[in-house]
C-alpha cells in the first residue's frame, strides 16, 4: 500500500510504576533519518528503538520523543540514614561540651546534611519494558497515518495520470490537422525559396525538404512514451513496497517527454496542451516527494 512520509502518532500508556507518552513525527527525506529525544534513564533503549523503527519505515525523517511520569509511591521512596543522624548528635554534644556556646542542630539542618536522606534507587525496568511495548503501538499508529495519507496521494496521482492520458489523446487526434496545416505552410515557403535558389527546382527536392521538416516535428514517439510512463505509474501505485524513488524517476521521464513535445510544437493549441501536461506532471512530482 502506498505510504506518505508525512505523519504523526501519539500513544500514552501506564502501569503500576508510572506513565509514558510517545510522540512520533515524520516528514519526507531521501533516506531513513531517525532523531531521538529520550530521558536519561531511557537512553539505553535507543538501539532497540532503532531496530523497531526499521521494521515499520524505510524512508523519512522521523523524530521520536518519550516523556514519563513516576507514580507518587515510587517518587516518595526515600530512606533515612539513622546511624549518620546518631553520629551527628553525638558529635554535636561533644562540640558543645568544648565550646559551651552555639545552637543545636535543627531537624532541617540534619535533613540537609549530605547522606542523611538517601533517595532509594528507582526501578525503571517496568517502565522501560512498557516503553518498548507501547512503541510498537505508536509505530503502528504512525504507519496507519502514513497509509491514510498515502491513499489520498494515490487518488490524486491516479487522477492526474488520467488527465495526462486525455491530453495525449487530444494531441494525437490533432496531429493530422496540424501536419496538413504545416505542410501547406512549408510548401509555400519552400517553393518560394527553391525558386530563388534555382530555375530548375523540382518537386523531388521539395518533398525531401518537407520530409526533413516533418521528421523534426514528429511527436509520435514522445506521445507513445508518455502513455507508457503513465501506465507504469499506475502500476507502481499498487505495489506493496516503498515506491517513492521509482515514482520520482518516472516523473522525470514524463517531464522530459513533455518538454520535447513542447519544443516540437508548431501550433498554439499543441503548445497549450504541452503546458497543461507539464503543470499536471509538476503537481504529481511535488506530491511524489512525500511518498515513502
Amino acid at each position: 500500500m502506498l505510504k506518505s512520509m508525512t505523519a504523526f502518532a501519539r500513544v500514552q500508556q501506564s502501569n503500576d510504576s508510572g506513565e509514558i507518552v510517545w510522540e512520533i513525527k515524520s516528514v519526507n527525506h531521501r533516506f531513513l533519518e531517525p532523531g531521538f529525544k529520550l530521558p536519561e534513564d531511557f537512553k539505553l533503549l535507543e538501539p532497540e528503538i532503532r531496530q523497531q523503527l526499521g521494521r515499520y519505515a524505510s524512508r523519512g525523517k522521523v523524530d521520536i520523543s518519550l516523556r514519563y511520569k513516576l507514580n507518587k509511591e515510587v517518587q516518595s521512596s526515600i530512606k533515612l540514614n539513622a546511624d549518620l543522624v546518631k553520629n551527628l548528635r553525638k558529635v554535636e554534644r561533644e562540640v558543645l561540651t568544648i565550646v559551651h556556646e552555639g545552637h543545636s542542630l535543627s531537624v532541617a539542618d540534619i535533613l540537609r546534611w549530605p547522606g542523611v536522606v538517601d533517595e532509594m534507587d528507582k526501578d525503571f525496568k517496568p517502565l522501560q519494558e512498557l516503553a518498548l511495548q507501547s512503541l510498537d503501538a505508536a509505530l503502528q499508529q504512525l504507519v496507519e497515518s502514513r497509509e491514510r495519507e498515502g491513499g489520498a496521494l494515490k487518488e490524486m496521482i491516479a487522477s492526474r495520470c488520467q488527465q495526462v492520458s486525455e491530453i495525449v489523446v487530444k494531441v494525437q487526434q490533432r496531429r493530422p490537422q496540424m501536419l496538413q496545416a504545416m505542410q501547406q505552410k512549408w510548401t509555400a515557403q519552400l517553393s518560394e525559396k527553391l525558386a530563388n535558389w534555382s530555375d530548375t527546382a523540382d518537386s523531388g527536392r521539395l518533398e525531401q525538404e518537407l520530409a526533413i521538416l516533418a521528421q523534426k516535428i514528429d511527436v509520435e514517439e514522445e506521445l507513445d512514451r508518455l502513455q507508457a510512463h503513465v501506465k507504469e505509474v499506475e502500476q507502481v501505485l499498487d505495489w506493496d513496497e516503498a515506491v517513492g524513488r521509482r515514482l520520482d524517476f518516472l516523473m522525470q521521464e514524463l517531464n522530459r517527454e513533455a518538454n520535447t513535445l513542447s519544443s516540437k510544437s508548431q501550433d498554439t493549441e499543441t503548445t497549450k496542451l504541452a503546458v497543461d501536461l507539464k503543470v499536471l506532471i509538476e503537481q504529481m512530482r511535488e506530491q511524489v516527494q512525500n511518498i515513502e
